[in-house]
């Protein structure tokens, strides 16, 4: 077998059967491969952008890697935002990028570029294939590297010659590899965590990673109930479950004035798989750090770190194994509401309507301010935020975590600026039949940054500053983008369209999207 029909049946038996793609002429081997393989669902993106940012949010749901096919260092610098968004989600991705043959590198062609090197800043893990025999170990390797607790972004580059060339007739790498369990916490730094919670002094405990998923988040709920500590999550999570049944931890605010306040009480704050809080900017006059000062920041554990493990020893080392957890949400039915469109009526209509275990894509960025409380109260549900901050995440996320759990139904909460770096995620969206439905903010403006102005104290906003601020003139036809990409559309211009429309998109199959004209 050739080089690439060896990397094809490696990362199968390695148990990566997805390929978001967006190949060129240096992989058209294994392009060939993929086609005489069965076994890899093969996604194929119209920007490299589109391909990562669905590989993220496929981690985040499957808790496996997936696979991406990029084009040469320019295709691999085209997904690098979306790469930067995985790697500060803590997303395993195996990247694979296609090289010139070894032969032709010296011949300087126009595509020929550092790949490595533009791989590096996005990546934990960068290799490029040596020789065809050396394939199915090397991608062995990187989807080891790639689901390395708590997951990490693994490059591999593939030279064409390595391709096409002679593998041989054994099939090194093929052996699945145990995956490395995540660390344990030591005994000590348990103890020490629970004289905190002991000692009577205000303390939260901040969460991040998986303990946001159901069970650390109930057994945290029951230190709280114990303890009377508080509980927050950091304002990113790649993943939490939320929703009727399951406690109600809220987020540190976004705003530096709001974080600021939120966690001004607390003397001591107990990080579990969380970081220290920053603001995401500095602001003149505004603090970088969000804690109190003076407070202390204990880390006890990590965010590889074995975090179930960790919330139930520390509910064992302060006696709150069996005591009832604080915060369990009650299922709230809201009712419908009509009128103008307003944030909280926007917010209500979302929280009344969605549906059991549904998969909430959050990109709304202004628009969405609203939402926590509301949908905090609404059916059981995962909702997955964009942790870098780069933009044009949300509709390559829902392509991704529709694909990993097409089950369930997903909503994307989608802005229209950042929609517009990535709306061919659209385009994917019709071709796969995904059960995704789209809700576009139509503000008009990248509304974030003229709040963002005023905050910087960057001085009156000028015609010039204003333009660049603006998407009106022209204003952007989001039901006919969709529809011009095989996706049906429908808008809202009221309360009661929006309840409307939001229905025919879940009672949909397909994807879905709902303009917002705010």
């Amino acid at each position: 077998m050739n080089g690439a029909e060896q990397l094809v049946r490696t990362l199968l038996a390695q148990g990566v059967d997805t390929c978001f793609t967006n190949p060129g002429t240096s992989e058209m081997h294994f392009v060939a491969a993929l086609d005489r393989i069965e076994g890899m669902r093969c996604v194929l993106g119209l920007f490299e952008g589109v391909v990562t940012g669905a590989a993220d949010a496929y981690y985040r749901m499957a808790r496996r890697p997936a696979s991406t096919l990029l084009h040469l260092g320019p295709g691999l610098g085209n997904g690098l935002a979306n790469l930067h968004n995985a790697r500060k989600a803590h997303s395993g991705i195996v990247n694979i990028v296609g090289e010139h043959a070894l032969s032709h590198l010296a011949l300087d062609a126009p595509l020929t570029s550092d790949i490595e090197g533009v791989a590096r800043p996005m990546s934990h893990w960068v290799r490029t294939v040596r020789s065809a025999h050396e394939v199915g170990p090397d991608a062995r390797d990187a989807v080891v590297a790639a689901s390395r607790p708590p997951g990490q972004v693994a490059t591999l580059v593939l030279p064409a010659d390595c391709a096409w060339g002679e593998a041989g007739a054994s099939t090194p790498g093929q052996a699945p590899v145990p995956i490395s369990p995540r660390p344990s916490v030591d005994a000590l730094t348990i103890a020490a965590a629970a004289r905190v919670l002991a000692s009577g002094e205000p303390t939260l405990i901040l969460l991040g990673g998986i303990a946001c998923f159901e069970a650390p988040l109930e057994t945290a709920g029951r230190i709280a109930a114990h303890t009377h500590c508080a509980l927050m999550t950091e304002f990113y999570v790649p993943r939490l479950q939320r929703g009727a049944g399951r406690v109600n931890v809220p987020r540190v605010p976004y705003a530096v004035d709001a974080a600021v306040a939120s966690l001004a009480p607390y003397r001591n704050i107990l990080l579990v798989g969380a970081s220290d809080p920053v603001s995401f900017f500095a602001y003149p006059g505004k603090p970088g750090r969000q804690a109190a000062p003076g407070s202390c920041i204990m880390t006890v554990a990590a965010v590889g770190d074995d975090l179930d493990a960790t919330l139930d020893a520390l509910a064992d080392a302060v006696g709150a194994r069996h005591s009832a957890a604080v915060s369990l949400t009650a299922r709230v039915q809201l009712a419908l509401p009509d009128g103008a469109l307003t944030a909280g009526g926007i917010a209500q209509v979302i929280a009344a309507l969605l549906p059991q275990d549904a998969i909430v894509i959050d990109e709304s960025v202004s628009a969405g301010n609203a939402l926590g409380a509301p949908t905090s109260q609404a059916a059981r549900h995962d909702w997955l935020s964009v942790m870098g901050g780069s933009i044009g995440w949300g509709l390559p996320a829902a392509v991704g975590a529709a694909i990993a759990a097409p089950a369930r139904k997903v909503l994307a909460l989608e802005g229209d600026g950042s929609a517009m770096y990535t709306i061919q995620a659209l385009w994917t969206m019709a071709r796969e039949g995904l059960d995704v439905t789209i809700v576009v903010f139509a503000n008009r403006a990248y509304q974030i940054l003229l709040g963002e102005y005023a905050r910087v104290g960057a001085g009156s906003l000028g015609p010039r500053a204003n333009g660049m601020l603006r998407l009106d003139a022209p204003t952007l036809d989001f039901v006919g983008l969709a529809r011009s990409m095989g996706v049906e559309a429908g808008r809202a211009t009221d309360l009661a369209s929006l309840a409307r429309e939001l229905l025919r998109g879940f009672a949909s199959s397909g994807p879905y999207l709902v303009e917002v004209v705010l």
